[in-house]
């Protein structure tokens, strides 16, 4: 991965984290789960027009994305009823990257080189470090971690359906602008007993907005990575999602932070330097 790759990556990453953050610190998570998607999807709309549609080959990966995305929000959406941001998120985005990072070759045929598969295998040590801290958390209760494994189930599930299928699409933009649309009608007809769906923006509009912003470039961003770079490396930083999750969670939502937390953080940082090399 070269440099740019790499800092697309990451940006991602923290994006990601940052809108995950929002939604969790909101009094209703799943109405303004719903307003985000909704916003989303109507800023990624002039990306559309501009870009047109994906290709027929990426549509059967569209509709197999959106329908695990659907089950993924619910699944995260229970954990964070269950569970503290700093615990729920990491225990997810680990799950998720320690399937992706051996599925990707099968998947994507991309062989990674010494170098890189070495920092694959110590972010996935560093976030099931993350994993192992929160399920000796007090505050994680067992039903949270079974959500928590679900949604990083499904999750892993998704972003291969994201590979294949903004590999196909011809563009990551018009994948990303088409998948951002059918979420938010999923997820509108989903959280269609909470009122329509321009209720619920209009409810949750305060903190929807960035995060909406937010959760746009973070997709459109890991998609371009995925179009074009190895898969288990891009996972693998895309997935250091749940270290600024952890900075977050301390900061921002006054959770602990933990010896274990620290180290798995440090471990990450050393990564990135293998990932870029390789």
């Amino acid at each position: 991965m070269d440099g740019v790759d790499v800092a697309a990556a990451l940006a991602s990453a923290l994006l990601h984290a940052s809108w995950n953050a929002a939604i969790k610190a909101s009094r209703r998570p799943q109405q303004a789960m719903t307003a985000q998607m909704v916003l989303s999807a109507l800023i990624v709309l002039p990306v559309l027009l501009w870009s047109g549609l994906p290709e027929l080959a990426a549509w059967p990966w569209i509709a197999a994305t959106t329908f695990m995305n659907v089950i993924t929000i619910a699944a995260l959406l229970r954990a964070y009823e269950r569970a503290g941001f700093g615990v729920a998120y990491p225990v997810v985005r680990a799950v998720a990257v320690l399937l992706v990072v051996p599925l990707a070759a099968f998947v994507a045929g991309d062989r990674p080189t010494l170098g890189t598969g070495a920092g694959v295998l110590i972010i996935a040590s560093a976030l099931a470090l993350l994993a192992w801290d929160a399920a000796r958390d007090r505050g994680f209760p067992l039903s949270a971690l079974g959500w928590a494994l679900l949604a990083g189930l499904v999750t892993a599930g998704y972003i291969l359906c994201d590979v294949r299928g903004v590999r196909a699409a011809g563009s990551p933009w018009s994948y990303g602008a088409v998948v951002s649309l059918t979420n938010a009608l999923a997820m509108s007809w989903r959280a269609r007993h909470d009122g329509a769906p321009w209720r619920q923006v209009k409810a949750e509009w305060r903190i929807a907005l960035p995060a909406a912003i937010a959760s746009a470039a973070s997709y459109l961003l890991i998609l371009w990575v995925w179009s074009h770079a190895p898969v288990a490396p891009a996972a693998a930083l895309r997935d250091t999602s749940a270290l600024f999750a952890i900075l977050i969670a301390v900061i921002f939502l006054r959770e602990p932070f933990t010896l274990r937390r620290i180290l798995a953080v440090l471990l990450a940082a050393a990564a990135v330097p293998l990932l870029r090399s390789g």
